[in-house]
């Protein structure tokens, strides 16, 4: 019985505790308070996020326009990047003011967090690897967003880059993600000027000097309706003797990664260049014989 009354009165007590705190006006207007300030810190995180954007992007067009000018293709890269880095440092300290508001003593948590990195860096060293290696793509410049490049079996452009991954769309749409440490050797369309090479076959009928002639009045004239064009195209000769054909190769220097659309172009302009000469193009004949049994 004695029990019973001593379990019953530390209910009673318990229950006239929380009851004394839920209607405690002070604790409730403290919670407020600091879910206020939370709620603020965050938006401001957030708005500080969109000034510094701005303010990157007005910095590094700024140097586009002035004598330390560095070129479109790595300025790109170098927001992006920058872009991330900022994000992620504003967020972190906001978390830290968060914790502080929540009364965590963010000594020791340091601290902790000091010693749990370390201890994440000997057990992720693939992911330590991912961001040494961004870092050095960014720094030695060896690919930048808009560029088209081959990595391994993905050939496509560069979305982003980021200290960890680098994203690369195929010309199909699809986008691939790929650590950076996986990057081993990298093959960039971007940085230099392409050669557009054509060959085109001809009957062994023809005579080679008028069609030589033909195709370089023909080129001539593509070379000047095309900026993209570097400098003007030339027939290089007899590529080869084929079964059927005498093929004549064509170069033609062209800006970064227009030596495809070049190529067509150019051998749309021979195709009706040659229909007008009457130059033939030959292609596969079948000739039959019927055996009339006497």
């Amino acid at each position: 019985m004695y029990q019973e009354e001593l379990s019953t009165k530390k209910w009673i007590e318990m229950w006239n505790v929380i009851k004394e705190k839920l209607f405690d006006v002070d604790l409730w207007l403290m919670v407020g308070w600091t879910i206020i300030q939370i709620i603020v810190i965050w938006i401001a995180a957030g708005l500080l996020v969109k000034v510094s954007w701005k303010l990157i992007d007005n910095v590094l067009n700024g140097r586009a326009k002035n004598h330390f000018k560095v070129d479109e293709r790595r300025t790109k890269t170098l927001g992006i990047l920058i872009h991330n880095v900022a994000r992620y440092a504003i967020y972190f300290f906001a978390l830290l003011m968060i914790l502080g508001k929540l009364n965590f003593n963010l000594g020791p948590l340091l601290a902790g967090a000091g010693v749990l990195g370390l201890a994440i860096g000997f057990g992720a060293q693939s992911l330590v690897k991912d961001v040494i290696t961004g870092f050095f793509i960014v720094f030695e410049d060896q690919y930048a967003v808009g560029d088209t490049i081959s990595i391994g079996n993905y050939t496509g452009t560069v979305e982003e880059i980021g200290l960890r991954v680098t994203k690369i769309r195929n010309w199909t749409g699809e986008i691939h993600i790929i650590p950076n440490g996986n990057i081993s050797e990298v093959t960039n369309f971007s940085t230099h000027n392409s050669v557009a090479v054509v060959d085109i076959g001809v009957a062994y009928e023809e005579d080679i000097e008028k069609v030589t002639r033909v195709i370089q009045e023909i080129i001539d004239k593509v070379y000047k309706e095309t900026p993209e064009m570097v400098k003007p195209p030339e027939v290089l000769g007899v590529q080869n003797l084929g079964a059927s054909d005498i093929v004549l190769r064509i170069t033609a220097e062209t800006k970064p990664m227009n030596h495809f659309s070049i190529a067509r172009k150019i051998r749309a302009k021979i195709k009706e260049g040659f229909d007008q000469e009457g130059i033939e193009i030959p292609y596969p004949r079948l000739v039959t014989f019927q055996r009339k049994e006497e």
